[in-house]
């Protein structure tokens, strides 16, 4: 025996590890697909639904309805145009705001009691 095999271990070749077995297509493509379903259900949906229902109401939009817009201004719709709503806010104050600025409509009597 060498004297110097004492002081640095020989090195003895081991075996192979056996090589990670490769994922499936299926299972590479499963997490994005579901990723984009959840995003879907959660983010996307709920949005496209809350479009609707706005357009809707805007389309049922009255004179004489009770408004709120996205501004905070509450008033009565005096005229409605094809893209603007003339809001009247005070006795002879009136303001056009686009429709899609209208948040809300309130129920009747909502601005008298307050």
């Amino acid at each position: 025996m060498n004297p110097i095999d004492l002081l640095i271990p020989v090195a003895h070749a081991q075996a192979a590890a056996p090589a990670p077995a490769a994922p499936g297509l299926l299972s590479t493509l499963l997490f994005p697909i579901l990723l984009i379903a959840i995003m879907y259900f959660l983010m996307i949906r709920p949005q496209i639904k809350r479009q609707k229902e706005h357009k809707v109401m805007l389309d049922k939009l009255a004179r004489g309805d009770e408004v709120i817009t996205n501004g905070g201004i509450a008033g009565t719709v005096a005229a409605i145009g094809e893209a603007f709503v003339t809001v009247e806010v005070a006795d002879g104050v009136q303001l056009r705001v686009q429709k899609g600025a209208i948040a809300s409509v309130l129920p009747k009597g909502t601005l008298k009691s307050a």
